[in-house]
């Protein structure tokens, strides 16, 4: 018989306090999101880092964090922002150290344009990998030491491959992918991209975390399970071909709706 696979889930401290018994119980995965503005980059983390560390005495789960994102892009073509974007990552990986993190989820550099635009030119698609490992070579070997995965989430993607192409290139345990089911879906919906369970079989034993939210296919809603579109019994049916395990990662908007999403999917005989 089939074990089913183990729901985790996304929140911010203030939401681990609620939800602290109910993880901690299974040792479900678990995603802090408290670290990813710059003026806590920037500023005195180490309190956020000892509450933390406090709300999960007893917590022997995979532990993440979503790494910095707002206004940084991987692969930026200015070098000077480049720089900032490199310094970003060296902190989120600091945060991980602290915290005994063993996952970061970090944004893809691909969008609709980069779909439509990079065959254009002969050297724009290489162009574009060489621009990412200029920003993340420099903490690569770090990231390795500390035993953190840097998972390259789906944002605008179109193209289900160019990612894992992406993460490929680095020939390192510390670079694999994450797919977000509701970006996913909102790339089907509204630019033509393959359902969401094609990003599951092409991104294959490289996907080692999903987000896990449902959508209209229009917009990024984070909405419960069961309250949008998707098509979780395909999704999960591509999941469980899988060996490599991912983190399965509820990132809902209203964080009332976790344990509701989590029952639904048991109730759907699909996690547990």
């Amino acid at each position: 018989m089939t074990t089913l696979p183990l729901l985790g889930a996304a929140m911010p401290l203030d939401t681990l306090e609620t939800h602290r018994d109910w993880l901690i119980a299974d040792q479900r995965d678990l995603e802090l999101q408290d670290f990813i503005k710059a003026e806590v980059l920037n500023g005195d983390w180490q309190p956020l880092v000892d509450r933390a560390r406090a709300l999960l005495d007893g917590y022997t789960g995979r532990l993440g964090i979503h790494g910095p994102f707002w206004g940084l892009s991987l692969a930026n073509p200015d070098p000077d922002m480049r720089a900032l974007v490199t310094r970003r990552m060296e902190q989120g990986l600091a945060i991980c150290e602290a915290l005994g993190a063993t996952q970061m989820v970090i944004h893809s550099p691909y969008t609709t344009w980069c779909y439509n635009n990079l065959d254009m030119l002969p050297d724009a698609r290489q162009n574009r990998i060489d621009l990412v490992h200029e920003t993340l070579d420099p903490v690569i070997a770090r990231a390795e030491d500390l035993n953190v995965q840097m998972v390259l989430e789906n944002i605008e993607d179109k193209d289900p491959d160019a990612r894992c192409d992406l993460a490929r290139s680095f020939d390192s345990p510390a670079v694999q992918v994450s797919i977000d089911t509701g970006h996913a879906h909102y790339a089907h919906g509204s630019t033509g991209a393959p359902p969401v369970d094609y990003y599951v079989h092409r991104a294959g034993n490289l996907l080692h975390h999903v987000h896990l939210q449902d959508a209209d296919g229009y917009a990024d809603r984070h909405w419960a399970i069961g309250k949008g579109t998707v098509n979780w019994h395909a999704v999960f049916a591509a999941l469980e071909r899988l060996s490599s395990a991912p983190r399965l990662i509820m990132e809902l908007r209203d964080k009332s709706g976790i344990r509701p999403s989590a029952d639904y999917l048991a109730e759907l005989g699909l996690a547990r």
